[in-house]
């Protein structure tokens, strides 16, 4: 859990989640240092005790402590300390080999009560089967658990004269299942989190890969809209300047008007550029400006389009069969785009003075395109071999399910042809 995770929650809960966040990344940087502090505080709350008591006189602690006592053998104090640190020590290694610490502390600890001594130090063992339960692969933790409880029985016959027996078993084995609960509950939570960490990096990844994806969509989108708007009316522009060039010695008059077609083109192309452009720019504070927009273009704008090309010198035929008015907004937009493609790849490769018939057929199922000019068809190849005009076609009948077909026509010029599906995205209303 990170520091954002707990700022909606009280100070109080924040600041325990941060310093139990810094522990954390310390105990990762140096886990000796935990290991280590674990042994140490056994060794003073369990260990020095008994050091302490070692050979003290018993009359004046009472009858109970003697009638306690008299089953335990009293060792010298280097056998104490031997046992001590056989039960202690081995826990240094309770998260890196917590199966092998385990076994020999379960082995000092069976020793130690055959002896017939009795050690707070023994404390260790559960200590010892919380870590296996907590890191130790769970398939052996039964095996464990039976070593165990086999020692808590030696423990309960042995201090049976003092204490029942099944009341000795009934605490040490409540005291073992604690610590065995304990140690799996820890395991288990810290599981769940790491599976809610993996499962956040997973999903902030794939957040990441459809933003970027979304961006490159959106990328080529633009630039499909930048290449037909700016490749349409350049084509226009370039026809109408020679044109001007052409006529401004011989008929001064039809120069200016091709230079004031020029300038209504490039006014043109300028709008659409910034109703396009419009959306992406931004204010300098971050905040995003509010462009001027226009509706996009659709069947409506297609007669508009053709009227623009005629003043380039082309010769267009328009008709429209069927109810195409009630194509939806998306296909109306990708029909427009495709006839100003087609038109703008015949005024760029037929040139001035070629006539060109453009349909519009709407059916049940399916939307045909079909643009077709009586131009040469190009001696050196399919117009737009190297340019991305019919690729930008190919692309925009696509988001609809269609086809494409583009070449040359059996009776001579130049034939493009796309089939829409108007069943694939809701095509019409």
């Amino acid at each position: 859990m990170s520091t954002d995770d707990v700022s909606g929650m009280g100070p109080l809960v924040a600041r325990f989640a941060r310093i139990g966040q810094r522990l954390r990344q310390a105990d990762r940087a140096r886990p000796w240092v935990l290991d280590t502090a674990v042994v140490v505080l056994v060794l003073l709350m369990f260990c020095l005790p008994d050091l302490l008591h070692h050979g003290g006189a018993r009359d004046g602690d009472g009858d109970e402590r003697h009638r306690f006592q008299f089953a335990f053998t009293q060792l010298p104090l280097a056998a104490v300390l031997a046992l001590q640190a056989g039960l202690v020590l081995p826990l240094l290694w309770r998260r890196r080999r917590p199966l092998a610490a385990f076994a020999a502390i379960a082995v000092v600890f069976v020793v130690q009560w055959s002896l017939g001594a009795a050690l707070r130090a023994d404390v260790a063992l559960f200590v010892a089967l919380y870590s296996l339960a907590l890191h130790g692969r769970l398939r052996r933790l039964p095996w464990a658990c039976g070593v165990m409880a086999a020692g808590m029985v030696l423990v309960a016959v042995r201090v049976s004269p003092a204490v029942s027996v099944w009341d000795a078993l009934f605490f040490l084995l409540s005291t073992m299942i604690a610590a065995l609960a304990v140690g799996l509950v820890v395991r288990t939570r810290r599981a769940q989190l790491a599976g809610l960490r993996e499962r956040a990096a997973r999903l902030e990844t794939e957040r990441d890969q459809r933003i970027r994806l979304a961006t490159a969509t959106e990328r080529a989108r633009v630039a499909r809209e930048m290449h037909d708007i700016v490749g349409h009316n350049l084509s226009v522009i370039i026809t109408l300047a020679d044109a001007g060039a052409y006529a401004t010695d011989t008929a001064p008059e039809r120069g200016k008007e091709a230079l004031r077609l020029i300038g209504d083109t490039g006014r043109t192309a300028l709008g659409e550029l910034r109703r396009v452009l419009g959306v992406l720019r931004e204010a300098s504070d971050g905040a995003r400006q509010a462009p001027e927009l226009s509706p996009q273009p659709g069947l409506a704008d297609i007669e508009t389009l053709c009227d623009g090309v005629r003043t380039a010198g082309l010769e267009i035929v328009y008709r429209t069969v069927g109810e195409v008015d009630a194509l939806d907004r998306g296909m109306q937009l990708t029909v427009y785009r495709i006839v100003q493609e087609a038109l703008t790849n015949t005024l760029k490769h037929a040139g001035a003075g070629t006539r060109v018939n453009l349909s519009v057929v709407a059916g049940d199922e399916r939307l045909v395109i079909r643009v077709r000019d009586n131009g040469p068809a190009g001696p050196a190849g399919p117009r737009n071999e190297e340019g991305h005009g019919l690729v930008g076609i190919h692309e925009r009948a696509a988001l609809y399910g269609g086809t494409v077909s583009a070449g040359p026509a059996a009776d001579g010029g130049w034939a493009v042809e796309a089939a829409l599906d108007l069943t694939s995205r809701g095509g019409t209303r």
